[in-house]
């Protein structure tokens, strides 16, 4: 498929700029993959399209607060430095992304919090907008951590809003959030509360967790037209055992693995089996999943409303079909549904 075949008109105004009231009350439209079929409905709904012994696969991660705001040595120009990921825990090697890029050079020093209490210096130039930063710090690891985020801020896109506000320290992670290392958050996962994981208990719903630590690649900008052309980047991922055979059990028993997001998806379909199981797995994926692709695992996803020609909506379309997809999501824009990360839900089934 072709990139342009993603496009559609969205006004900022149809991104959400906050989450709803309470999580489990956004918008929730539920597309029935095999007849085009659309209902609007409140996400606390979702249980109506559930039966006793289903499972829900959830993404564990948990965002850090990847935005650091700091000072050029000498000339003292603001800088922006955006964590990606650790790459050495003795040296205080970090992967980021420096903005604006072209003022950094190697053997720059950068300061940041208040009084320069932290300080790094500028070792690799690894892309055009990458750099590698080893942070200068004499106390223990945990006291450089703790430092490290401290003066850091959550990484809410810029698209909802440039500094991040009170709510977001809440409400920008989902409830089950446990395991550090993303830079943006699994956004089908905010609408479920602790009411709804009750109710889903009450009913015999089950729930389970993998981890997959969400990079900046997953927003990046798709810049081929031919879709099969495009490389996503690695993001490191674990399923664990426990997590693996509750989901074949759930399949073998004739029950419903609904995934939780598009992260969820890519994790399960990364080391699945050719008798479509789901092994453990601790190491990296960068797949890729557009139209056409044959699904293994999950037999329903829950999604949020995805911006025009990102990665996510590729998958999605996927998933429920093309024609299926791209209809919803017109019915969305007439219906005012909100898209982004702050956004209303969709349930395809």
């Amino acid at each position: 498929m072709k990139l342009s075949q993603f496009s559609f008109p969205l006004s900022i105004e149809q991104v959400a700029k906050y989450p709803a009231k309470y999580r489990d009350e956004s918008k929730l439209m539920v597309l029935h993959k095999d007849t085009g079929e659309i209902e609007h409905k409140l996400f606390k709904d979702i249980i109506q399209y559930t039966d006793e012994g289903d499972v829900f696969v959830f993404n564990d991660t948990k965002v850090f607060p990847a935005r650091l705001n700091g000072n050029k040595e000498k000339t003292g120009a603001d800088i922006e430095v955006f964590l990606l990921r650790e790459l050495n825990k003795e040296q205080r090697l970090w992967d980021v992304l420096v903005d604006p890029a072209r003022k950094i050079r190697i053997g720059n020093k950068l300061y940041f919090g208040e009084d320069d209490s932290l300080v790094a210096e500028v070792i690799d130039n690894t892309t055009s907008r990458g750099r590698t930063l080893r942070f200068l710090y004499d106390g223990s690891y945990e006291e450089f951590k703790n430092t490290l985020f401290s003066v850091g801020n959550i990484p809410v896109p810029k698209w909802i809003r440039t500094i991040p506000e009170e709510i977001d320290h809440e409400r920008f992670h989902t409830i089950f959030a446990k395991n550090e290392g993303a830079v943006a958050t699994p956004a089908a996962g905010l609408h479920f509360s602790r009411e709804l994981f009750k109710r889903m208990e009450i009913k015999g719903v089950d729930s389970t967790f993998l981890t997959l630590h969400m990079g900046l690649g997953h927003f990046r900008t798709v810049d081929v037209e031919d879709l099969s052309k495009h490389k996503m980047d690695s993001e490191q991922m674990i399923i664990p055992e426990e997590t693996a055979k509750k989901i074949n059990s759930t399949k073998a028993a004739g029950n419903k693995v609904f995934a939780v997001g598009i992260t969820v998806v890519r994790a399960l379909e990364t080391p699945v089996t050719t008798r479509a199981e789901v092994k453990p797995y601790d190491g990296w994926t960068n797949k890729f999943i557009f139209p056409p692709y044959a699904f293994s695992v999950p037999d329903a996803l829950v999604t949020n409303f995805h911006l025009p020609s990102s990665t996510m909506l590729m998958s999605v379309a996927a998933f429920g079909g093309y024609e299926n997809v791209m209809n919803a999501y017109k019915v969305a824009l007439e219906e005012g549904y909100s898209f982004g990360t702050y956004g209303d839900a969709m349930l395809i089934i």
